[in-house]
């Protein structure tokens, strides 16, 4: 298999899978036939952004579509795109949009049709994860919602090498 479809298959997983949680640099690596670092160099080659780069674009705009037609709140919607970090959401938006999520919605609601309810939304997107697999992944932040660190300590090299 070439190089180029290989990638592709993995760039379509995170299509597919964006608002996962538990959506991680090994997995989508392995929907390559690539070691995790292998193929953060060779996503990054190939496609100018890193694999969590590239995961938290599509969750941002994915979140902006929400925030647009969804009555739901902030934080429903930063769950429901993936993110487990209300904070590392809002600081993620505002890096991409330039408002903070609460800013685009007052700018965008009102342009198109009414808001969806909530709770339609919720059920389209399958709702939040249930408390145990909250607990299950609470130990660790999702794949693309690690912070960038100026400089790696030892404990986090696999992490910043990640993003």
């Amino acid at each position: 298999m070439d190089k180029m479809r290989q990638l592709r298959l993995a760039k379509d997983a995170m299509d597919r899978d964006w608002a996962e949680p538990g959506l991680d640099l090994g997995g989508v690596a392995a929907h390559a036939g690539y070691s995790r670092y292998h193929f953060l160099r060779a996503f990054k080659e190939a496609y100018g952004e890193t694999p969590g780069q590239y995961l938290t674009h599509r969750r941002i705009e994915r979140a902006e579509e929400m925030l647009r037609s969804a009555d739901l709140s902030v934080t429903e919607i930063c769950h429901l795109v993936g993110f487990s970090s209300l904070g590392t959401f809002s600081a993620r938006f505002k890096a991409l949009t330039g408002l903070t999520p609460s800013e685009y919605r007052t700018k965008h609601v009102g342009r198109g049709a009414a808001l969806i309810p909530g709770c339609y939304a919720m059920l389209w997107a399958g709702g939040f994860p249930s408390a145990t697999l909250k607990k299950r992944r609470a130990g660790r932040p999702a794949y693309g919602d690690e912070q960038e660190a100026a400089s790696p300590s030892p404990d986090s090299s696999d992490r910043s090498a990640e993003t």
